[in-house]
Formats: structure tokens, sequence, C-alpha cells
């Protein structure tokens, strides 16, 4: 069983994914209106894997033998400007949930909770992929400039994400 402030770590974590989705959702929708599908897609499939990742924390919980509490999940802000303006908001939410993961790894270590050292290693190692894709998309955008041509190409390879 989780001890309970790793508990509440957890919940939060849990809650905190969800949010990650609905933003980038609110992010695809976004660019979905901004006629931009590639870059909409590319932000469908983050709200994806957010929500995996949520799952993911979700069962460990359970497996653990600990209890989930879902909160609210607040709405977007919605307002995200350009394409590079909107990815660099994805990557800062991206960070701020590397130090919510660190600081439950932290927490974890400091309560010699193994099992949950060696399951959050997992998620460390996922904010290193999420980092480094948003700061290589952000400096296509800065190569692209004011190209609209450079844009559209940014956009289909975004857009051919599996």
């Amino acid at each position: 069983m989780l001890s309970a402030t790793l508990q509440a770590a957890f919940n939060d974590q849990i809650n905190f994914e969800l949010a990650s989705a609905y933003v980038y959702l609110a992010m695809s929708a976004h660019f979905d209106e901004s006629s931009l599908p590639g870059c909409a897609k590319w932000m469908k499939h983050q709200a994806e894997e957010e929500v995996g990742h949520a799952m993911r924390l979700l069962e460990y919980v359970h497996d653990r033998g600990s209890s989930v509490a879902l909160g609210a999940i607040p709405a977007p802000t919605g307002d995200f400007g350009t394409p590079r303006d909107t990815f660099q908001q994805a990557l800062e939410h991206e960070q701020a949930v590397t130090a919510r993961i660190h600081k439950m790894y932290e927490l974890a270590q400091s309560e010699k909770d193994y099992a949950t050292v060696s399951h959050l290693r997992w998620f460390i190692d996922e904010q290193v992929e999420e980092e480094s894709s948003a700061g290589e998309i952000i400096a296509m955008f800065d190569l692209a400039g004011q190209n609209p041509g450079a844009l559209l190409t940014i956009d289909g390879r975004l857009g051919a994400r599996e």
C-alpha cells in the first residue's frame, strides 16, 4: 500500500495528466480552426498519450492496494497564439510535468518506496522524450520564420506522426 503522502501525490498527478490531455485537446482544436491539420493531429496524439499516462498511474495506485480520487479538471485558457507560441506553451507544460514527476520520485526515495521509485523511472524517461520533441518542433518553427510554405511543410511533417 502507498503511504498517504504518495497516494495523494499520485492522485494529484493523475488529475494533472487528465488536465494535460484537456489542454492538448484545446490546442488541437485551435490548430483545426487555423487550418493546420497536421499540428492538430500531433496535439490530439499528445492528448491521447496523457490519458495513457493517467491510466498507467491509476493502475499502479490500484496495484499497490490504494484508492484513486479524481478531481475536477480546469478548463484550458484557449489563448494559444502562433503555432510556435502554442508549441512553446506545450514545452512549458511538459517542463511542469517533469518537475512534478521529479518531486514524486524524490518523495518515493525519501520514503524508501523502491517499487514506486522503479515505476516512476519510466515517467522520467518519457518526459525527456516529451520535452525533446516539443523543443525540436519549436526549432523548426524558428527556422521557418514567417515563410508560409515552410509552415505547411512542418504541418505536413507533424501530421505524419503515428
